[in-house]
């Protein structure tokens, strides 16, 4: 168990193995690893023969062991109380347990219901317990240090990236597009009339008005775009293997949505603003990635200084 569960500081791979372990110790036909995300939730870190609907039952009696701490069994879930979304099969969980609190379970699940309570003696427990509790601390370790990492590259109001890391990916994006001769895009884009929030409304609407901005902007660019608060009220986006065609048409995206947008409105406000976009295509323009980002940051400030609300691409 111990050799298994610190192979990897991948949190699901940590749980991987803490199950391919408990398996083999408890004759269940599936199984589910459930614990807390290091962001006060908490998600299934991995599961292994368990259709839908045996799955939803699986993380009910896991939210049930992680809020008892205690061990759960059950001969048939679809009539026990204790379970809201019960399934007819038979169950037992175990509380995983680090430092004294309960970080997670371990759910067996067969596909169907039991003629007795399935039962252990209290050694067994004990055992069972101490067993898992390597994989418990292994499994907490490995979230707090996925937490770690993505706090130290993530804007703490937006949950975008940060600047950062936008130049860490930026750099390596512009020299793989070097080696590959693929077009590398960058947009900037920056709120028109965002002031006017804060200098009205004050400052705690102004970041409420940014997350919302955040989200719509995150969810007008594609899977493949890399987005990022700049700073202030100024967002960009890596727009991999896409020349400025493809860049003005996620820019015209962006600018449509947000102009479309109401913010505030769950304020009782309903504020519209408006974007301005500068356009950078590597290598049309640049080179390097400093020269990318001064470029978009030009033509973003060329929008600005000409009416703002629109699009400008640098070199045009």
């Amino acid at each position: 168990m111990i050799r298994g569960v610190n192979a990897s500081l991948e949190p699901e791979r940590v749980a991987e193995a803490l199950l391919a372990r408990v398996s083999t110790w408890i004759p269940a036909a599936g199984w589910l690893v459930m614990a807390m995300d290091g962001g006060g939730g908490t998600r299934a870190m991995a599961a292994d023969a368990l259709p839908p609907p045996l799955e939803s039952a699986a993380q009910a009696v896991a939210a049930w062991v992680m809020r008892s701490g205690e061990v759960y069994t059950s001969a048939n879930l679809g009539e026990d109380r204790r379970i809201a979304d019960g399934a007819g099969a038979a169950a037992v969980g175990f509380p995983l347990a680090c430092r004294g609190r309960t970080i997670g379970a371990v759910v067996g699940v067969d596909r169907t219901p039991s003629k007795t309570t399935p039962r252990f003696a209290a050694a067994t427990v004990a055992a069972l317990l101490a067993g898992m509790e390597p994989g418990a601390i292994a499994l907490e370790n490995a979230v707090r240090v996925q937490r770690a990492e993505a706090l130290s590259v993530t804007d703490d109001l937006t949950q975008l990236y940060n600047s950062r890391y936008l130049s860490q990916v930026l750099r390596r994006e512009t020299k793989r597009a070097s080696r590959s001769g693929r077009p590398l895009s960058l947009l900037f884009v920056d709120l028109d009339g965002f002031k006017s929030i804060n200098d009205t409304h004050g400052h705690l609407f102004g970041s409420r008005a940014l997350v919302e901005a955040a989200s719509v902007i995150r969810a007008s660019a594609r899977e493949t775009d890399m987005v990022a608060r700049f700073g202030g009220d100024e967002f960009a986006l890596i727009l991999p293997d896409t020349g400025s065609d493809g860049a003005v048409s996620v820019g015209e995206r962006v600018r449509d949505r947000i102009a479309a947008f109401r913010f505030l409105q769950g304020d009782g406000l309903a504020i519209h603003l408006t974007v301005s976009v500068g356009v950078a295509t590597l290598p049309d323009v640049a080179a390097s990635a400093d020269g990318l980002i001064q470029a978009a940051d030009e033509a973003m400030y060329y929008v600005k200084e000409h009416g703002k609300n629109g699009i400008y691409v640098a070199g045009s």
